[in-house]
């Protein structure tokens, strides 16, 4: 047996940065100082009540009245497997309409756990219209209708106001990912009809990749019940499961995660309290600001930003009616050469992170982040200033200091 010591590596010791990428980005200080409170056992009954606080904050953030609004451990991912899991079943047809690179998951996410998808597409950089869904809603008659929010891949946003009523006169359930929108755009879960939303903290809440808050309707919690099946081991006396399909993964089995959050507290997984601590602090920072202003704050930004790009001569990416309001698409100019060039000078000389793309759009857009605790004036101007002086560094000419003037004159 070799007796030379273990490689302990050094202290962790991250290097400062200035998150303005997609996601994650930086962490409310609130948040980073709430994930420090020591642990408690996932019954006491102090952090029971910590786990209804934090439905009772997110029924608030998602402005909903949904009883079931809770959190499922893993990042925004989970949510939606999760959500998609526990709706769809072997064989449910499923509408995916595709904007962008995260319709592709959820269509592929449906059919993993047997759903018989079928898609439209749209061209990246625009949405659809309503009719368009509609149409497609009838043709196929879908049993749930899977549509992304906010697509960063394309940094565009889709409207969502009367989806909810047209899926539901169709006799389809809709689901919505809000993982890029959540904090920073409207999500009004009831007045849109949402069956089921799912978010992540590390985009518009500002917290640490890890959990994904969810909030389920009515008609949602009557699908995924008649599902149920609770696990050997901790079945209750005359337990009877349901009729239907029993939801293929455990982790993320809706149905008995919210036997674990009710008032049952039958047991489940282990909460993670740490991140259940960063979430409910996370609500707790953007309910005190006040939703309205948040969503302001984040426009503010976001209008800075591009005012700022346009005035060095850069050219926006997307269908500007429908940009979201809290990442921006840009093209790289041709004088740069390579994009990823300028994104680790940004990165190594100035410590900001901005974000290539996926698919046929990487290395032709950066995506520029104005999201959660990032989404202030002195980040805006430090953003353009750093960008400008890069790009000046490789053979392209913008106008001296024009990116920050044209921000100024936004936040004047």
């Amino acid at each position: 047996m070799s007796s030379a010591k273990p490689d302990l590596f050094r202290d962790l010791d991250p290097g400062p940065r200035l998150l303005m990428g997609p996601g994650p980005v930086d962490v409310y200080p609130r948040v980073l100082r709430a994930m420090s409170a020591p642990m408690l056992g996932q019954f006491d009954p102090e952090f029971t009540t910590y786990m209804n606080e934090t439905m009772a904050l997110y029924r608030q953030v998602y402005r909903t009245e949904n009883e079931w609004t809770f959190l499922v451990n893993g990042t925004a991912r989970a949510g939606i497997e999760a959500c998609l899991g526990s709706l769809v079943s072997d064989g449910d047809k499923v509408l995916v309409p595709m904007f962008g690179r995260f319709g592709h998951l959820l269509a592929e996410i449906c059919q993993r756990v047997g759903g018989e998808v079928v898609s439209i597409e749209a061209e990246w950089g625009n949405v659809f219209q309503l009719d368009q869904i509609a149409e497609a809603i009838k043709a196929h008659r879908p049993k749930v209708v899977a549509m992304v929010h906010g697509d960063t891949s394309t940094t565009t946003a889709q409207p969502l106001e009367d989806l909810g009523e047209v899926c539901h006169t169709n006799d389809a359930l809709l689901y919505v990912d809000a993982t890029a929108t959540l904090g920073g755009m409207p999500v009004n879960t009831d007045e849109w009809q949402l069956d089921a939303v799912s978010a992540g903290l590390q985009k518009c809440m500002s917290g640490p990749p890890g959990s994904s808050p969810v909030s389920l309707s009515a008609r949602a919690v009557e699908k995924i019940s008649k599902r149920k099946h609770i696990e050997g081991g901790i079945q209750p006396e005359n337990y009877v499961a349901a009729d239907g399909s029993a939801i293929v993964s455990n982790y993320l089995d809706l149905g008995m995660l919210m036997d674990y959050w009710g008032p049952k507290r039958l047991n489940h997984h282990t909460e993670s309290t740490s991140m259940l601590y960063a979430a409910r602090e996370c609500a707790r920072v953007v309910l005190a600001e006040g939703l309205e202003q948040g969503f302001v704050r984040h426009a503010t930004a976001s209008e800075a930003l591009r005012a700022g790009l346009q005035a060095m001569g850069l050219q926006l990416f997307g269908d500007p009616s429908h940009r979201m309001a809290n990442v921006t698409g840009v093209y790289i100019p041709s004088a740069c050469g390579n994009g990823e060039k300028i994104r680790a000078e940004m990165l190594n000389d100035f410590g900001i992170e901005i974000g290539t793309s996926f698919g046929h759009l990487a290395g032709k857009i950066w995506r520029i982040g104005t999201m959660g605790h990032v989404c202030r004036k002195p980040n805006i101007l430090r953003c353009l200033n750093a960008l400008e002086a890069v790009l000046r560094r490789n053979g392209y000419e913008a106008p001296v200091n024009a990116g920050v003037d044209a921000a100024y004159e936004v936040y004047g």
